[in-house]
């Protein structure tokens, strides 16, 4: 328990990002280095269909070799059973060649699919990094004229305070001004 507690306080979390254009503009790197992978192996899986079509094509050519070569043999059984075992390896071959290849083909539709959808959510991405971009723009000039506007209602301010000041200066000034007249009346 206490090394869970411990193993918790060590763990770092990722500093949260201050500038939320930066946020958006990490998040976009990340996801096109992720479609830059996922092009990768949807070329290599491409590559890997074009070997598997040729090897296809070299088995039936194979098979349709083992066949005329059993026509030839003229029913040798040493011959025929050597081509038995022979057509078995090659259809074996084929089979797994042809799975391999349908396998290859989906694998390479999804990341190709895959690719198309990191694009999209990419170009979406921008659009709305631009937009923050520009309500944050908005918001800094609005920030900034409301920023102005307090400055001037705090000059405001300090100048009513003044002239408050000044009336209770004059009103402190008359009552003084009374009391002095009312001490030098001859009583």
């Amino acid at each position: 328990m206490f090394f869970d507690w411990l193993r918790k306080k060590t763990q770092r979390r990722p500093a949260p990002v201050k500038d939320p254009l930066a946020a958006f503009d990490q998040l976009i790197e990340d996801l096109e280095r992720q479609g830059a992978e996922i092009r990768k192996s949807a070329a290599t899986l491409l590559a890997l269909k074009g070997d598997l079509s040729r090897s296809e094509e070299r088995y039936v050519r194979r098979l349709e070799e083992i066949d005329r070569r059993r026509v030839q043999a003229h029913g040798d059984a040493k011959v025929a059973s050597a081509l038995d075992r022979d057509r078995v390896q090659t259809e074996s071959l084929l089979h797994t060649t042809r799975e391999s290849l349908t396998r290859a083909k989906q694998d390479g539709q999804l990341l190709l699919e895959a690719a198309s959808e990191l694009g999209q959510r990419v170009a979406e991405l921008r659009a709305e990094r631009e937009s923050a971009s520009a309500r944050l723009a908005v918001g800094g000039l609005m920030s900034s004229a409301l920023r102005e506007q307090v400055e001037r209602f705090e000059k405001v301010l300090a100048v009513d305070a003044a002239r408050d000041e000044i009336e209770r200066a004059h009103a402190l000034a008359d009552i003084y001004r009374e009391e002095r007249a009312e001490a030098a009346k001859p009583d």
